[in-house]
C-alpha cells in the first residue's frame, strides 16, 4: 500500500494520469470522492483510439483528514475500467 501525499488544508493539489483501453477510444474520464457513489464525468471528444488521455483533477480539500479519489476511464462501448484508480491524500 503507498502512503497518502501529504497536502496543506486549503491549497489546490493537482493530480495527472493517463487513460487508454487499448484499442478502443476513452470518452470520458470520471471522478468519485465518495468511494464510487457519485462520478464526475469529463468528456474527452478529441481521443482517438491510438492515443492515451492525459487527464488533470485539481482538488483543494478544506478539512483536515483522510481523502480518496477514484478515478475510471469510459470507453466508446460505454464500458468503465474494471477498477478504478486510486489516489489518497492526508490534509493536514
Amino acid at each position: 500500500m503507498i502512503a497518502p501525499m501529504i497536502v496543506t488544508c486549503g491549497k489546490p493539489v493537482t493530480l495527472t494520469g493517463y487513460a487508454d483501453d487499448y484499442g478502443k477510444r476513452i470518452t470520458a474520464v470520471q471522478f468519485s470522492l465518495d468511494e464510487g457513489e457519485n462520478w464526475t464525468t469529463f468528456y474527452t471528444p478529441d481521443a482517438s483510439e491510438d492515443l492515451w488521455v492525459h487527464w488533470t483533477f485539481d482538488y483543494t480539500p478544506v478539512r483536515p483528514g483522510h481523502y480518496r479519489l477514484k478515478v475510471r476511464s469510459v470507453n466508446e462501448d460505454g464500458s468503465t475500467s474494471p477498477e478504478a484508480a486510486v489516489a489518497e491524500l492526508y490534509c493536514e
